[in-house]
């Protein structure tokens, strides 16, 4: 109830973007994740081809967000989010017909160009309209995406049991509605018509080092994040030796993402604000692998006596892991547009998510070869300890970060009387407020 009455109290442009959250990945979870049984099983390809493809739509997407994000804050975000969708849902209806490696190929790609443009640019839309709550709206944004993706598993899982074309239709219609209801319902913002040359603004941003670095030091949370796909589904299979238990997982840590990811991120604004929780937060990710290192040495089950206390024990650690995420993921979309100038937000975004991506896929390559060792040299805990040491460095680094003042938020006041104001006024200044008054200072006293 108060989720839903703090979406009724939100402006009429940001529920329209939370419904749009909800359709983008109900569509995405309609197809993806069928999608390499698909060319694997029903067309008959390889496993080579399989990672051609998924990795062309990875390569799409990541190195493409860059381009969405500065759309974004040249066009405007409206205009951005509806190409992005008209986009995807040319590619999902080239996986209808997606017969020959040349479609396959081709749809890949649209759809990871589409998903490039309009993820910053919905980011960009929301954090304008947000104001100061920021963190409370992209909790909501995060709510509204766990909707759309159980429906989207659902409906999927039902659909692929007919024909996958019916998926890639169902989804490319989606989109379709979609794109025609954004047309005509979302409120275009106003553009500031002022910009650089695209060079100089990315020099910009490429520039900000306290932005750089608190984008490489929350990459463990991106990371871990996506061992809830590939770890964490391979560790509750072998310990339950159930091939369900990766949707349990998804499922159990979705339900609590819906009961409780509103009411951390509002707790947590009003306990100091939720920056100075981030660290914490990517820290209990990391955690969540701790649990798993009890059972994933353990011999094959011997029937339901075994299987049901390892379920939960890796059930605890999916808990754990969007625990982390309730915590850490709303406050860190929160700050991105703060590092800057308001003008250059969807740009920060993009660059935030080229990096976080880059990173996230190396940290997989990492976990997956761990994973192969641990496998032949019989130790089994070596990919799950690997994980915590990405929690506890990532979430080390942002803490760090937080207590040097190195990050534009609020912070508490300082101590002792004689704390200069001046000083804490400009260390909570955005860098782009900082050059604007060192230019004013200048011409004062020039």
């Amino acid at each position: 109830m108060r989720t839903l009455r703090a979406v009724r109290e939100c402006p009429l442009a940001l529920r329209l973007l939370f419904i749009n959250q909800c359709g983008i990945d109900a569509g995405f979870y309609l197809l993806i994740p069928f999608l390499a049984t698909y060319i694997g099983h029903d067309l008959g390809m390889s496993a080579a081809v399989v990672g051609l493809v998924l990795g062309v739509r990875n390569l799409s997407q990541q190195g493409m967000y860059i381009i969405g994000g500065t759309a974004a804050d040249r066009l405007g975000p409206r205009v951005v989010i509806i190409a992005g969708c008209a986009l995807r849902t040319v590619g999902f209806t080239l996986f209808s017909f997606g017969n020959s490696l040349p479609l396959l190929l081709a749809a890949s790609g649209i759809s990871g160009l589409a998903a490039a443009l309009f993820y910053p640019a919905v980011r960009s839309y929301v954090s304008h309209e947000s104001g100061e709550r920021k963190a409370e709206a992209f909790a909501l944004l995060n709510v509204f995406a766990t909707i759309g993706s159980l429906v989207g598993l659902l409906a999927g899982s039902v659909l692929y049991l007919t024909d996958f074309r019916i998926c890639a239709l169902t989804a490319a219609g989606l989109f379709a509605v979609l794109t025609v209801a954004q047309a005509f319902v979302l409120p275009a913002r106003e553009v500031d018509p002022e910009h650089d040359p695209i060079l100089r603004e990315l020099r910009e941003v490429l520039g900000n080092r306290r932005f750089l670095c608190f984008a490489f030091a929350t990459t463990g949370m991106f990371i871990m994040e996506n061992q809830l796909y590939m770890l964490l589904p391979d560790g509750a299979q072998q310990a339950s030796g159930w091939g369900g238990a990766e949707a349990l997982l998804l499922s159990a840590g979705a339900v609590a993402n819906l009961l409780f990811q509103f009411r951390i991120t509002r707790s947590l604004e009003q306990r100091g604000g939720g920056m100075r929780w981030v660290g914490a937060g990517i820290a209990v990710i990391g955690l969540g692998f701790v649990p798993p290192l009890l059972v994933c040495d353990a011999a094959p089950p011997q029937g339901a006596g075994d299987v049901v206390p390892r379920l939960l024990v890796m059930i605890s650690a999916s808990l754990l892991l969007y625990l982390g995420g309730m915590v850490a993921y709303p406050p860190v979309l929160g700050l991105i547009p703060r590092f800057g100038r308001e003008r250059l937000t969807g740009t920060y975004f993009g660059l935030f998510y080229v990096l976080s991506g880059a990173t996230a896929a190396g940290g997989n390559a990492v976990i997956g070869w761990v994973m192969d060792v641990g496998e032949r040299t019989g130790r089994a805990w070596l990919p799950w300890v690997s994980c915590l040491a990405f929690g506890l460095a990532s979430g080390s680094a942002v803490a760090w970060m937080y207590r040097c003042r190195a990050l534009p938020c609020p912070y508490p006041a300082a101590a002792g009387a004689g704390a200069d104001a001046g000083a804490q006024e400009a260390m909570r200044m955005l860098p782009g407020q900082q050059r604007v008054a060192d230019d004013a200072g200048e011409r004062r006293t020039g």
